[in-house]
């Protein structure tokens, strides 16, 4: 026990990893115990790796999928608000541009908002984009009269495809 307390107390490392790209060597090693675990990880019990590496294997994975060669993965299509709702008209126009070679579906997502810049209600509207094209789409409001509130809307600038 002694040893463990001078070893801490040193910071010599005991091959456990302990940050961003670090390797393990698969066992507790030196003075942890018990399922210890101090890379900052949930400890399960036993040898675990640190959530560190699990991410650095996952950003390793995204890079071999960035070529497009047999990756379905879309990325998200833009938004461009147009229009907003007004007393005479219960909806919000934006335009979605689909920036992937592959038709798909896109969530638009716009915020509708007082004069004092708070939200009466946020709204969401699919909308289908052909491949490499635009799309002009109408996202309603929940019921009539709530237009009167509105002052001013907010488009979320990027639509994910679902």
């Amino acid at each position: 026990m002694a040893t463990c307390v001078v070893l801490a107390l040193t910071g010599f490392s005991t091959g456990r990893g302990h940050g961003h790209g670090s390797s393990h060597s698969g066992g507790d090693g030196g003075c942890s115990s018990s399922g210890q675990d101090h890379d900052s990880s949930s400890s399960s019990g036993g040898a675990s790796g640190s959530r560190y590496h699990d991410y650095d294997r996952q950003d390793d994975d995204d890079d071999d999928t960035g070529g497009g060669s047999g990756s379905s993965t879309l990325q998200d299509a833009t938004v461009r608000l147009i229009d907003c709702a007004s007393p005479s008209r219960a909806y919000a126009t934006v335009e979605v541009t689909n920036p992937n070679a592959t038709s798909a579906s896109f969530t638009v997502t716009v915020a509708f908002l007082d004069a004092g810049s708070g939200e009466v209600e946020e709204r969401t509207e699919d909308a289908y984009v052909a491949g490499n094209g635009t799309e002009t789409v109408k996202v309603g409001l929940s019921a009539p009269g709530v237009e009167a509130k509105v002052d001013h809307c907010a488009a979320e600038p990027y639509a994910p495809a679902n």
